[in-house]
């Protein structure tokens, strides 16, 4: 691999900001100078994106079967032609767009599997296109590890700045979350959260374990989970050597977080995080897939229906998802060498 990572950058939902917001992003000197880009996606489909962010960055089209380590220039694309913009009705999530954004992240995710790309990053997609393309489409995680092949555990993490969130379920309703706690799950997600800000440059990252119930179970008033299922991985992790503490109410842990007592707190279910670090960062917010070969990176945000098409989408995110990877994967590079 060339010293810059080379990061494959997928174009998400073609229907709301992810073409401005791609153009926008290849375009920022900072991005190009940490990493080499690889965009995926139809080159009339970026254009356009362009068009309407007011970018005119500098590109050089590859085939599909080229050595991205030997071809000239920063920004590399690749273009699948494989979406007309004008069947692409902004706001409107639709087929041909989970398509289009299917194949594009499918392709990155190859080249991810395959060592051609030491990185992968996405613009936001829309789960409800994505289903009209794949009905059987859960998440990112899921598609992710079927291309990969991933047999191992892997979960969405947030970051922000050097807070991170790290969660046990994700994906589910909340009647089933009290059913799927069990130690070995939380036990799991504590592991895997570790491992993954060792990866990311932390030495020994400082995680808080939220509790379920109200008041982390008010000892027993409001529920026992704390007290029969977190509470002993929590005393495992910190036998196995975690710096990890808890259970802690949820409706305060993310402030003792927030002033620095803690590098990540690890929650029980999706929005028990994602409320909190969205009200702290939204416009800075990356969700990270941990858990795979390389690492895989995507603003927090979504596709913006309301705005896009305005050229005044919020570079923020995606700059911290890309900068993200790119740190990450340079890490990893360092290591192996």
């Amino acid at each position: 691999m060339t010293a810059k990572p080379i990061i494959a950058l997928a174009m998400g939902d073609p229907a709301g900001i992810s073409p401005e917001l791609t153009a926008k992003l290849v375009a920022l000197d900072e991005v190009r100078r940490r990493g080499r880009i690889v965009v995926i996606g139809d080159r009339r489909v970026f254009d356009e994106g362009a068009r309407v962010a007011g970018v005119t960055p500098e590109l050089t089209a590859v085939e599909q079967g080229a050595d991205f380590d030997e071809q000239p220039g920063d920004v590399l694309f690749l273009d699948l032609g494989h979406l007309d913009p004008a069947r692409v009705e902004r706001g409107v999530a639709s087929l041909a767009g989970g398509q289009f954004a299917l194949a594009n992240y499918k392709r990155a995710l190859e080249f991810g599997r395959d060592g051609r790309v030491d990185a992968v990053c996405f613009t936001p997609f829309n789960k409800a296109a994505m289903r009209l393309a794949r009905s059987d489409y859960d998440d990112e995680i899921a598609f992710s590890a079927e291309v990969v092949g991933l047999r191992t555990p892997a979960s969405e993490f947030n970051v922000l700045g050097e807070l991170w969130n790290a969660r046990v379920t994700s994906h589910i309703p909340l009647r089933d979350v009290a059913a799927k706690l069990t130690g070995e799950r939380i036990q799991r997600a504590l592991k895997l959260t570790d491992s993954c800000m060792r990866n990311a440059g932390f030495a020994e990252p400082r995680i808080a374990v939220a509790g379920l119930n109200p008041h982390a179970g008010d000892g027993g008033n409001f529920g026992r989970e704390e007290i029969e299922i977190i509470a002993p991985v929590v005393a495992a992790g910190q036998r196995d050597g975690i710096a990890v503490e808890g259970p802690f109410p949820a409706d305060t842990v993310f402030l003792r977080a927030k002033g620095g007592a803690f590098d990540a707190v690890l929650t029980m279910y999706h929005d028990q995080g994602q409320i909190a670090m969205k009200l702290m960062g939204f416009d800075r917010g990356v969700t990270l897939l941990g858990g795979f070969p390389f690492p895989i990176c995507t603003p927090a945000h979504g596709t913006a229906y309301d705005i896009a098409g305005q050229g005044i989408a919020s570079t923020g995110a995606g700059r911290a998802a890309l900068l993200l990877a790119a740190e990450m994967a340079g890490r990893a590079a360092a290591l192996r060498n």
